[in-house]
């Protein structure tokens, strides 16, 4: 798979596609791919960095809403280009249980469209757009929310995933 770079405003995925495979290590020393969860729901996160207060809240979020998710035959899987061993810290650190991938190359990134080019104080960067992406037990795009803005994030993917 090649990385593939959008820009804001572009749209990549549209809902009903199928999803972008994935095989990427996880924390704890999990693999993590998009087959391995073949038949269920997954609400795929996307953030840009362990333990910074935007990200570390919407982990939270998530996790502390799993067994509900559980209940809608979801599974919660986190994303971030953060090396494995930033995954285990943050997720130690915070208690955590959700699996976490690790996209090092970008590769998946790239696929969901969601390594873009960023703006802050006029400087130009590459960077995850919080993206969060609910995927049908069919492999296809239910639902696309862009942009995220964490607080009641977490219970509106949960009513998505109840809800397909």
């Amino acid at each position: 798979m090649s990385t593939t770079v959008g820009k804001v405003g572009e749209a990549g995925l549209k809902e009903g596609e199928l999803a972008p495979e994935f095989d990427l290590p996880g924390a704890g020393g999990e693999k993590l791919s998009l087959a391995a969860f073949k038949g269920k729901k997954v609400a795929l996160y996307f953030y840009p960095k362990d333990d910074t207060s935007g990200c570390t809240k919407e982990a939270i979020d998530f996790n502390s809403l799993s067994d509900k998710f559980a209940k809608a035959k979801t599974v919660v899987v986190g994303m971030s280009p953060d090396p494995v061993k930033s995954h285990d810290k943050f997720r130690a650190k915070y208690e955590l249980s959700l699996p976490l991938a690790s996209d090092e190359k970008k590769d998946a990134l790239g696929a969901y469209g969601v390594w873009v080019e960023k703006s802050m104080y006029g400087r130009k960067y590459m960077g995850v757009e919080r993206t969060t992406v609910l995927i049908g037990p069919d492999g296809r795009i239910a639902r696309i929310w862009r942009k995220v803005k964490v607080p009641g994030h977490a219970e509106e993917v949960l009513a998505a995933a109840k809800a397909l």
